[in-house]
């Protein structure tokens, strides 16, 4: 629109948010329809001017063709859309909807995109901090929140991210994980064969103690992974737990890495403890009567034929180290001297860790 009442100084007319400079310079000014602010550009001569104000126009122009369903874009929305970009695991697509849900969905996911601030990251991230979450998970919310936001920069909805950069130190720092030493697992593992209790868990153990799999390798062993002859233990997959289409249930999947496709030589103890399971489980009749993803066969089960769940093994854990610790309490009373407790024990990764 030409602006009448204004002219430059060689008696053009100037349209609406053209002006010139008193030091013969042009100026435009408009106003970002998205974010609200406003802004100028600047030109030595009127040409050149307008020929950048047809750029930045186009720009609006092509940001405003969708501006009502930008503006109503929510945070939500907008890790939806980057989830589908996503060529991921299906549980690892889930365990990252599931963290989305639990700690954003209801928090950060209702404010539009348009209007998040980094300010709105950065009190969520103290807040977290304030709950005590450790900065490994806070790390893991960042990691979902700011490829979300750049893909909304990519696609031309904001100009900058405004998670990158936030993270900090947001968090209570991890606690190092630490193993059992070898004294200590040759205790839990001698109390364990001397007890009537707990003496069926000790191949296992023996196992995961020996060959040093994961909780997930070793319930998802079968008796076709484990090559007695030749004494090696063909690791290629394991067993997970999470909740998938028909609710929560095993599923076969890939390891970990590619790293963990692997044959694991046998020392004499897991020989004999795969021995004894195999032994066991024809005395017991606790033979594996299901297929997952098939593979069937599976060397440790539950008495109703399934293969122990993850969370099994970390009870019967937490059971054996409460009752050596009993004991070694009472022995420690009678012997008049301090005893040496057993820590609290968990399966993680490819050891069984302190927890404590």
């Amino acid at each position: 629109m030409i602006d009448m009442a204004r002219k430059d100084n060689k008696g053009r007319n100037l349209k609406t948010g053209e002006y010139q400079r008193p030091d013969g310079r042009y100026e435009y000014r408009y106003k970002d329809e998205i974010t609200g602010k406003r802004n100028s550009v600047y030109a030595a001569d009127l040409a050149s001017l307008r020929e950048m104000e047809k750029k930045i126009n186009k720009d609006m122009e092509d940001l405003l063709i969708t501006d009502a369903s930008v503006k109503k874009l929510t945070v939500n929305t907008l890790f939806e859309r980057y989830m589908a970009t996503k060529n991921i695991k299906e549980r690892t697509k889930k365990n990252y909807i599931r963290m989305w849900d639990y700690r954003i969905r209801n928090t950060l996911g209702n404010i539009r995109v348009v209007d998040f601030k980094t300010s709105h990251v950065r009190t969520f991230f103290s807040a977290l901090s304030d709950e005590g979450l450790a900065h490994s998970t806070i790390k893991g919310l960042y990691g979902l929140l700011n490829p979300s936001f750049e893909l909304a920069v990519e696609d031309g909805i904001i100009r900058k991210n405004p998670v990158t950069g936030t993270l900090g130190d947001y968090g209570a720092p991890a606690k190092e994980k630490e193993a059992l030493t070898l004294e200590q697992q040759e205790k839990l593992l001698k109390f364990v064969e001397q007890s009537n209790v707990y003496k069926p868990h000790l191949p296992m153990m023996q196992v995961m103690f020996g060959a040093c799999l994961r909780v997930s390798e070793t319930i998802g062993l079968t008796w076709s992974d484990v090559d007695m002859k030749n004494r090696e233990i063909h690791v290629g997959g394991q067993l997970v737990y999470y909740e998938g289409d028909e609710g929560y249930c095993f599923h076969d999947s890939e390891t970990k890495t590619d790293a963990g496709i692997r044959d694991i030589p046998m020392t004499q103890m897991v020989y004999d403890a795969f021995r004894k399971q195999r032994e066991m489980n024809l005395m017991l009749g606790l033979q594996s009567n299901v297929e997952i993803g098939g593979r069937s066969g599976f060397i440790f089960n539950t008495k109703h034929g399934r293969p122990i769940m993850p969370a099994g093994v970390n009870s019967f854990l937490k059971n054996i180290v409460n009752a050596y610790n009993k004991k070694e309490s009472k022995l420690a009373e009678e012997e008049k001297r301090e005893p040496e407790l057993m820590p609290p024990i968990s399966s993680h990764g490819r050891v069984i860790i302190r927890t404590s």
